[in-house]
């Protein structure tokens, strides 16, 4: 095989591998299959995959523990250790307050930076959180639509930051607050408050974008607050 067909076959796996990752219902960690799963699912050899998460994880699209697996994100502080180390000094409340000082500046930037690629995901994302039949179903989504702000905000210790606050949050009691329903009700708050995030970023508004932003945090923080008061009761 040429060295002009084999770069394309490599791109052509990493491009499977990009849409595997947007369409895919990965755990609340976001980790990926095993390379033999991945690699079948895919249709590639193990190498080509191989070639593929290299290319990513150079990206800083994932990340590879030794051991425990690939990770769609970038790599959060310097281990595991450390985010359970951190998690267990810190709270809900803690990391609410540190996502309301980030996340809205975050989709400030996002508002200047974002691409046609990347408001067609946070609308992808929206669509399919609206559809989702369960609360993981719908918080898998919801993360991967913070994730895409941070992304579209271009800025790699921005992006850093967030993913170390999403892995500390998934590290301290959250998602076990759920109690009913299944899942989220069609008029849930997040539902608007997330279109007005993305119609702001669309917009090039960066004042509404952090506004919108805040607005939401501020009534997760809410909600987060009163789920913990009624399971101390």
């Amino acid at each position: 095989m040429s060295a002009i067909s084999e770069f394309g076959s490599d791109r052509g796996v990493i491009t499977q591998l990009r849409a595997y990752l947007a369409q895919a219902e990965l755990p609340e960690d976001g980790r990926l299959p095993p390379e033999r799963d991945l690699s079948d699912a895919l249709g590639v050899s193990r190498t080509e995959l191989r070639k593929a998460l290299g290319t990513l994880e150079a990206e800083g699209q994932i990340w590879r523990h030794v051991g425990k697996g690939t990770f769609v994100g970038s790599r959060p502080v310097d281990s595991f250790a450390d985010i359970a180390a951190l998690a267990k000094r810190t709270n809900p409340a803690e990391l609410m307050r540190a996502r309301l000082i980030i996340e809205p500046e975050i989709a400030r930037a996002a508002a200047l930076t974002a691409t046609p690629m990347h408001l067609a995901e946070m609308r992808t994302c929206h669509v399919r959180a609206r559809e989702a039949a369960t609360w993981r179903q719908y918080e898998s989504w919801d993360n991967r639509l913070h994730r895409t702000v941070a992304e579209a905000a271009q800025n790699t210790p921005l992006l850093g930051l967030f993913d170390t606050l999403n892995a500390l949050r998934r590290a301290v009691t959250w998602g076990r607050l759920r109690t009913t329903p299944v899942k989220p009700s069609p008029n849930h708050h997040s539902f608007a408050e997330h279109e007005a995030i993305i119609s702001a970023i669309e917009n090039r508004d960066m004042s509404g974008a952090a506004a919108a932003m805040r607005t939401h945090l501020q009534s997760v923080e809410r909600n987060l607050l009163q789920r913990q008061m009624e399971a101390a009761d």
